[in-house]
């Protein structure tokens, strides 16, 4: 998809008050900014629950982003997702998704989840329109336990690192460095200019986490699925969620010595 699908700023978005959000095909539910008062602090401290934003931008890779989702979901945590236009292309040209809705975005959970069950994680979703900047997740008082951008291009890149983009995933991104808070920036694109070099080393110094979508295969995956996977498994270490997606090389040296799969006992270096 490359530069040809970057994100663009929304145009005359200034700063506005949290409103009620409209309804649309691209909302699975009422979203939080349909309220005057933010919901409460994460859940991590009480239950174990984490509340998790996840940013969808233009560059190629929406199997991890819909991945991404589906395993937050079945982990019981909780999401609040937002996709640019961009974004929302990128998932139409990759996996002929039309309406952000969880049970289009991960139809394996209508097919795998008994419906009481698909009720309930429902209830933990939540989509914000990308031009809402007045949506919850804009907002600094709105706790979260981490935010992951998935995929993100080297123009969602270049306006988080600068603070100048007006769409509601730069603000939320730029709301999570101020708070200090996790931000992963799943970068795809390739090669990298110098602009977007200098681009990670300031997202890094505002305490941001770039993390290629560079998959390991020392784990000899053997379908595409445990390529998204790699990816995947490494977002979660980053948002300290367990998970049992295959990321390890201690798995894999465990495999080795049962002698299943062969191959050499190293990474490489």
């Amino acid at each position: 998809m490359g530069s040809t699908r970057a994100d663009r700023s929304a145009t005359g978005a200034g700063k506005s008050k949290p409103r009620r959000s409209r309804t649309s095909s691209e909302e699975v539910q009422a979203s939080p900014s349909a309220t005057s008062t933010p919901p409460t602090p994460t859940y991590a401290a009480t239950n174990g629950r984490k509340r998790v934003v996840v940013g969808i931008s233009g560059a190629s890779g929406a199997a991890y982003a819909t991945r991404l989702v589906e395993q937050l979901m079945l982990l019981g945590h909780e999401v609040h997702l937002v996709a640019t236009e961009y974004g929302r292309q990128l998932l139409h040209d990759e996996l002929n998704i039309t309406r952000l809705d969880l049970a289009e975005l991960c139809p394996s959970l209508k097919q795998d989840v008994p419906a009481a069950e698909l009720k309930q994680m429902q209830s933990r979703f939540f989509v914000h329109p990308h031009k809402d900047v007045g949506a919850v997740i804009a907002s600094g008082s709105f706790h979260h336990d981490g935010m992951v951008v998935i995929p993100c291009s080297s123009t969602a890149l270049g306006y988080i690192a600068t603070g100048s983009g007006s769409n509601l995933l730069a603000r939320a991104a730029m709301v999570t460095l101020k708070e200090r808070r996790t931000l992963v920036l799943v970068h795809r694109e390739s090669p990298l200019s110098l602009i977007d070099i200098e681009n990670m080393r300031q997202v890094t110094l505002a305490g941001g986490i770039v993390a290629p979508a560079n998959p390991g295969f020392y784990l000899l995956p053997r379908s595409i699925d445990e390529i998204v996977d790699f990816v995947v498994g490494k977002c979660l270490d980053l948002l300290k969620i367990e998970h049992r997606l295959k990321v390890r090389w201690a798995d894999r040296k465990a495999e080795i010595k049962r002698g299943r799969g062969g191959g050499s006992d190293s990474t490489g270096g």
